[in-house]
C-alpha cells in the first residue's frame, strides 16, 4: 500500500527553490510531487522505497531543511458495495452538483440513485444562470443598436417582442436540459426516483411511503429566492429571480430590491429593453462585495442609462394602488414612497432544506437553513454529504459541480480531497461586467500582510479605446514584500473572459513582474491585466503600445 507523504521545509523562497527540492525528494523515491515554496510544503507518493535520510542527505549543503515528516494512507476505503442497501449512494437533488456526483459515483462503479420532485436540471439550467444569460445578451444588444458610439455608423433598435425572446429562451433550456441531464441518466446508468425525500433516521429516506437506504447520501437539494419580510409585500404580485425570466409583457417602470448579482443582472436586463429602472440596496452601495471603484463606476453607468439606485435604502412597507405597486423606503433617515408597474425581490437566496427531516438525520444547519460542511464537504452524520448552492460554500454551478465531484469521491472511498476556493472567480453579468478572484484590498489587509494596489482606468487599454467603450476598471491586489497577486478585480467588456487568465496565474503563486513578463496579445482585453500589472510602478500612459 502507497503512503502519501508531507514534509514541512524552511528555506524555500522561489520557484526554482521548488525544482531543486523536488529532484531532492524524487531522488530519495517519492513520487507524484508537489512542492509550494510560498507554503513550504511538499507532498508525494511513498510506494514503499521512500528513503528519509537520503532525502536529507541529498538536502546537505543546500538552504533547504526538511522540519518536519507526517504520512497518511494514500490508498482509499472502497465502500462501493450496497450489502442490504438499495444503493452505495442515494442523491437528494438533480442538479449540477447532483449530477457531478452522481456521474464520479458511476465512474467508481457505485450504485446511485437520484431523487428528484420536481424537474431534472436543477437552478442553473432550468432558471437560473442559463435562462438569465440568454435574455442578457439579446437585451444588451437591443440596447446597443440604439447607442452606437461609432462616428459614421447610424443605428437604431428595431421592434421587440418578449414573447418571443422567452419562447426563445425557453427552446434552448428544454435542449440543454435534455442533452446535459436527462439522457445522461441512462449514459451513466443512473436510476431517477420520482417524488419527495425525508430523512426518516441517521440511515434512512423515505420517499412516497417507501424506506429506501444507502451506504452515503449527498444533499444536493440547491437553494431558492429568498424573500424579506416586507409588511403589504404579499399584496403586489412581487417578481423573483425566477418569474421574471417569464415576462412576456415589459413593464414600463420596475422597481428591484436588491442591487447584488441577481438585482443588477436582470435590473439591467429590462432597463435595455426599455424599463425605467430603479434599484433599491440595503447595503452601503451597489454590487456591495466588490471592490468600492468597481461599485462607483457602474452606479454611473447605471446613471448615464436612465436609472435610479438608492443605496443604505431599506424598504419598509409595500403595497398596490389599482395596475401600480409602490413601496415605501427608508434612506437617510428619511422615508420615500417608490412607484413601479412591477417590483422584482432580488435579495439573495437561501437552502432547500425545510421538510428534509435533516433533524432526525443528524445534520446540522446555520442559522439560514444551509447545511454545515467541512471542507471534504462532510456533514456532522457520517454517512452524509452534501454539495452545491445548499451548502455553505458559495453559490455558483461550477463550485457546486466541483463539490459534488469532490463529495462522491470522499464518500465512497475515503479520498480525503478537500474543495480549495482560493482562486474560485465569480463574474456577475451587467453591462459592462463584473469579473473578481481573490482578496479584495480590505480583506488582504485584514490578514495582515503587507498589501500594495494598482488601479488602471480602461482609457488606458487600447481595446477599449478602439471599441468606444472605456467605461471601467482594473485593480489588482498584491502582497508588497513577495509581489504575489492576491485578487484581481475587473469592470470591463469581456472581463468575464479575461479573469480567467488571473486565475491561473493565482494558482500558481505568480508575482506581478512574472505577470508583466508575460506575452498579452496587443488589442485584446486580455492586455488590460498586463497594463494593471505594469501600473504598480509604471505610468501606462507615457509607454508606447507593448512596452514593457
Amino acid at each position: 500500500m502507497s503512503t502519501k507523504i508531507t514534509l514541512d521545509l524552511k528555506g524555500m523562497t522561489c520557484d526554482s527553490c521548488e525544482h531543486h527540492v523536488g529532484d531532492a525528494l524524487a531522488s530519495a523515491g517519492l513520487t507524484d510531487l508537489e512542492v509550494d515554496w510560498h507554503r513550504g510544503l511538499a507532498t508525494g507518493i511513498d510506494p514503499g522505497s521512500f528513503d528519509l535520510t537520503k532525502a536529507t542527505d541529498a538536502l546537505e549543503g543546500t538552504n533547504y531543511e526538511i522540519v518536519s515528516v507526517s504520512t497518511s494512507d494514500d490508498e482509499p476505503t472502497d465502500i462501493t458495495t450496497s450489502g442490504d442497501d438499495d444503493y452505495d449512494l442515494l442523491i437528494i437533488g438533480s442538479g449540477s452538483a447532483a449530477f457531478a456526483a452522481a456521474i464520479k459515483a458511476r465512474d467508481l462503479g457505485a450504485s446511485v440513485g437520484i431523487v428528484e420532485k420536481g424537474t431534472i436540471g436543477g437552478t442553473c439550467v432550468n432558471i437560473g444562470c442559463v435562462p438569465s444569460k440568454a435574455l442578457l445578451r439579446p437585451a444588451e444588444l437591443y440596447h446597443q443598436a440604439g447607442h452606437s458610439p461609432f462616428a459614421g455608423v447610424d443605428t437604431s433598435a428595431g421592434d421587440l417582442d418578449l414573447g418571443v425572446l422567452v419562447a426563445s429562451k425557453d427552446e434552448l433550456v428544454g435542449a440543454l436540459r435534455q442533452e446535459k441531464y436527462v439522457n445522461l441518466l441512462d449514459v451513466y446508468g443512473i436510476e431517477l426516483i420520482r417524488g419527495t425525500a425525508r430523512f426518516t433516521g441517521p440511515n434512512a429516506v423515505e420517499i412516497g411511503g417507501r424506506s429506501i437506504t444507502a451506504s452515503r447520501y449527498l444533499i444536493a437539494t440547491g437553494a431558492s429566492p429568498w424573500v424579506p419580510p416586507i409588511e403589504g409585500l404579499d399584496d403586489t404580485d412581487y417578481l423573483t429571480s425566477t418569474t421574471a425570466l417569464e415576462l412576456t409583457e415589459l413593464p414600463e417602470e420596475l422597481i428591484v430590491v436588491g442591487a447584488n448579482a441577481i438585482g443588477l443582472e436582470l435590473g439591467q436586463f429590462f432597463a435595455h429593453l426599455g424599463s425605467k429602472v430603479t434599484w433599491v440596496e440595503a447595503l452601503d452601495r451597489i454590487a456591495p462585495f466588490e471592490e468600492p471603484e468597481i461599485s462607483d463606476l457602474l452606479r454611473e453607468h447605471l446613471f448615464s442609462d436612465g436609472g435610479q439606485v438608492y443605496e443604505k435604502a431599506m424598504a419598509r412597507r409595500a403595497g398596490r394602488d389599482g395596475e401600480r405597486v409602490w413601496l415605501e423606503i427608508e434612506t437617510g433617515g428619511a422615508g420615500k414612497r417608490l412607484e413601479a408597474d412591477r417590483l422584482l425581490i432580488a435579495t439573495g437566496r437561501r437552502a432547500n432544506t425545510a421538510n428534509l427531516g435533516l433533524d432526525l438525520a443528524g445534520v446540522e444547519t446555520d442559522q439560514l437553513g444551509a447545511v454545515i460542511v467541512d471542507e471534504g464537504l462532510a456533514t456532522s452524520n457520517p454517512a452524509v454529504w452534501a454539495a452545491g448552492d445548499v451548502t455553505t460554500t458559495p453559490q455558483f454551478v461550477y463550485v457546486a459541480a466541483a463539490s459534488g465531484n469532490i463529495a462522491a469521491e470522499n464518500a465512497l472511498r475515503g479520498a480525503g480531497r478537500a474543495i480549495d476556493l482560493r482562486t474560485m472567480p465569480r463574474v456577475t453579468f451587467t453591462s459592462p461586467p463584473i469579473a473578481s478572484v481573490g482578496l479584495t484590498e480590505e480583506a488582504a489587509r485584514e490578514t495582515g500582510r503587507p498589501v500594495v494596489t494598482s488601479i488602471l482606468p480602461l482609457d488606458s487599454v487600447p481595446r477599449a479605446l478602439v471599441n468606444r467603450d472605456t467605461a471601467g476598471v482594473v485593480k489588482l491586489v498584491a502582497d508588497e514584500s513577495t509581489g504575489e497577486l492576491l485578487g484581481a478585480h475587473m469592470l470591463a467588456e469581456g472581463a468575464g473572459d479575461v479573469i480567467q487568465a488571473a486565475v491561473v496565474a493565482m494558482h500558481y503563486h505568480a508575482t506581478i513582474d512574472e505577470i508583466t513578463g508575460m506575452f498579452h496579445p496587443y488589442l485584446t482585453m486580455a492586455e488590460a491585466l498586463k497594463l494593471a500589472a505594469q501600473t504598480f510602478d509604471k505610468d501606462v500612459k507615457n509607454l508606447s503600445c507593448c512596452a514593457a
